[in-house]
């Protein structure tokens, strides 16, 4: 898991760094621009692609475990074939008739960046289950290496094509051009990749029929993920608008902190998708060998880590959110939304995890049903709240629906396996020591900031201030990185 977790940390870093780059290059209205667009492109790519790999992995856990792998050359093929109905029609769609989802942009400008990328979202939907396959044969390593080395491409060749634009307008596409070409790189590396180590296209015959029943509520699940995305990313803007702003003001607000603040809030979903990559195929083993034992310990480690990961950022980001928004976006706003939304890291790193624990236990129409619980909440609160508290609805909306699906989860998980795990009680110590810990890196900047600069101070200041933390979660016994890393 070491391993996975460095790999997707130096990936994260490279897209915060090109956000980064962005924010700065296109400004809070051309960043807005650019999130709406990817928003309806990442829900097509969810319809198309986003059940099957997840599926495909868990079959092929279940195959290996059998020792029938003909049979998982069978499931692949047969992820390729659905993924191909799905995306290719909707990507023709969408091409030939651009009313079809123009419409749905405020600003003309988004439809363009949709038209440069959608031809990658048939490649990509069929790289996706390439990488099921490789999650399914716990070929890690294979797997984080084309993620992070896509990574790298988008934010190279975009550095290089914004820096030659003249305007706004020739900055936005040059992003658009580096996300398609770096779809090209991981989908040919990853084929190539697929028949070296040994994959072969074996007919679907008895396999598709599996494969389409456990990945249509995950599809479902995902899909609605995205379409919340993009109707936050719709209706948000237009709701601040209708509260009274103009409609730049609102795409900035939107850009700040959909754009800038909550990538970074985000930050914990990279250790805790490492900590899923490598759990799901071992709980999904666990479950089918009844290794209850080991299902309980798994259980209990995963939820344990993603708190502890949480807990080790918040208060750093409570104390430190204004400077840090500054320092890096040079946006005092950014900084503000950071301090006021960190928050939300918990009931995410929760919500996250429990999700994949339960998805790799067969329990998919369970977690669909619990997330669009959360995500009514979410969209009420977008909708009706702007006029009250303005771009702050979709902090308060997203920390109700994690909120909600981590409870709900949490109560699955228990009655599902057969031995119980128990994380209450850890889960409420360790927010509780976010409260002392922010407080410390609170008054520990109002010293340091007298005498060195902001940058020096905010490094300083969020260095210890983890440490803090983290040594009393060592006092109270909370964390063993021995046990963590098993």
């Amino acid at each position: 898991m070491a391993l996975v977790t460095a790999f997707s940390c130096v990936e994260r870093l490279l897209g915060f760094i090109y956000r980064i780059f962005l924010s700065r290059f296109l400004g809070s209205e051309g960043l807005g621009l650019y999130q709406v667009a990817l928003s309806v492109v990442g829900l097509i790519m969810t319809l198309t692609c986003s059940g099957i790999p997840i599926t495909v992995s868990r079959i092929m856990t279940k195959h290996s475990a059998e020792n029938n792998e003909q049979t998982g050359f069978r499931t692949v093929t047969g992820g390729m074939i659905l993924s191909l109905i799905l995306s290719v029609p909707i990507v023709l769609i969408a091409l030939l008739f651009p009313k079809a989802f123009s419409f749905l942009f405020a600003d003309e400008r988004c439809y363009v960046i949709l038209k440069i990328i959608l031809p990658g979202v048939i490649i990509t939907s069929v790289y996706a289950v390439i990488r099921g396959y490789f999650w399914g044969r716990k070929m890690f390593f294979t797997y984080s290496l084309i993620e992070l080395l896509e990574e790298a491409v988008m934010l190279v060749i975009g550095v290089i094509f914004i820096l030659k634009a003249t305007d706004l307008q020739g900055g936005i596409i040059g992003a658009s051009n580096a996300v398609l070409i770096s779809y090209i790189f991981s989908f040919v590396t990853a084929t190539a990749l697929y028949f070296l180590r040994g994959g072969k296209i074996k007919s679907p015959k008895g396999e598709l029929k599996p494969l389409i029943s456990s990945a249509t509520p995950i599809t479902l699940m995902r899909t609605a993920t995205s379409l919340i995305n993009t109707l936050i990313a719709i209706i948000l803007p237009l709701r601040l608008v209708a509260s009274g702003v103009s409609q730049s003001v609102a795409l900035a607000g939107f850009g700040e902190l959909s754009g800038m603040s909550i990538p970074l809030i985000y930050i914990p979903s990279t250790i805790i998708g490492s900590i899923a990559l490598v759990l799901v195929p071992e709980l999904s083993d666990n479950f089918y060998r009844h290794s209850d034992i080991t299902l309980k310990n798994n259980v209990e480690k995963a939820v344990k880590c993603s708190v502890f990961i949480s807990c080790l950022i918040i208060p750093s980001f409570l104390s430190l959110g204004k400077e840090i928004g500054v320092l890096l976006y040079d946006n005092y706003n950014a900084g503000l939304y950071i301090q006021r939304a960190c928050i939300i890291m918990l009931p995410m790193s929760i919500s996250l995890i429990t999700t994949s624990m339960l998805n790799s236990l067969n329990l998919e129409r369970k977690t669909l049903k619990y997330y669009l619980i959360g995500a009514l909440f979410l969209v009420l609160s977008i909708y009706f709240l702007p006029k009250i508290i303005g771009v702050y609805s979709l902090v308060v909306g997203l920390i109700i629906s994690y909120f909600l699906t981590s409870v709900f989860n949490l109560k699955l998980i228990k009655r599902t396996c057969k031995r119980p795990p128990e994380f209450s009680f850890y889960i409420a110590v360790s927010t509780a020591l976010i409260v002392p810990s922010a407080l410390f890196g609170y008054l520990l900047k109002g010293i340091i900031i007298r005498f060195l600069p902001l940058s020096l101070t905010v490094l300083i200041v969020s260095a210890i201030t983890t440490i803090f933390i983290y040594l009393l979660f060592k006092i109270f016994n909370l964390f063993n990185l021995k046990d963590a890393l098993n």
